[in-house]
């Protein structure tokens, strides 16, 4: 719900995070390491309170593509714990986040 309010402010204000940035770790650490944490891996609390998804859970991993991480980004997630970030973000740091994440670069940090 933080990361929801957070989202709300930033958008209100018309402040980008991330600078007007599109690279892709610059926008992941700016939007998304809050949540998910700073490598993929969110802390225990983010995980049990939010069902925040381990992005390093090979698992997970298995069924990240650019485009679901896109998907994601834009819609939230369906239990409506993420929040949209459609508006907030330009399509061009969607894109760039998402293949980011789906990347096995992303694991190597």
């Amino acid at each position: 719900m933080k990361s929801a309010v957070l989202l709300a402010f930033v958008a209100a204000c018309g402040a980008d995070p991330t600078g007007g940035s599109v690279d892709g770790e610059t926008v992941y650490q700016s939007m998304c390491s809050s949540c998910h944490g700073p490598t993929g891996k969110p802390t225990a609390a983010m995980a049990a309170r939010l069902a925040v998804k381990d992005l390093t859970d090979p698992t997970v991993r298995t069924k990240l593509t650019p485009a679901v991480v896109e998907a994601q980004i834009r819609n939230g997630s369906a239990n409506k714990l993420m929040p949209s970030f459609s508006g907030a973000m330009s399509e061009e740091q969607i894109q760039a986040v998402a293949k980011h994440v789906a990347s096995p670069a992303f694991l190597k940090r």
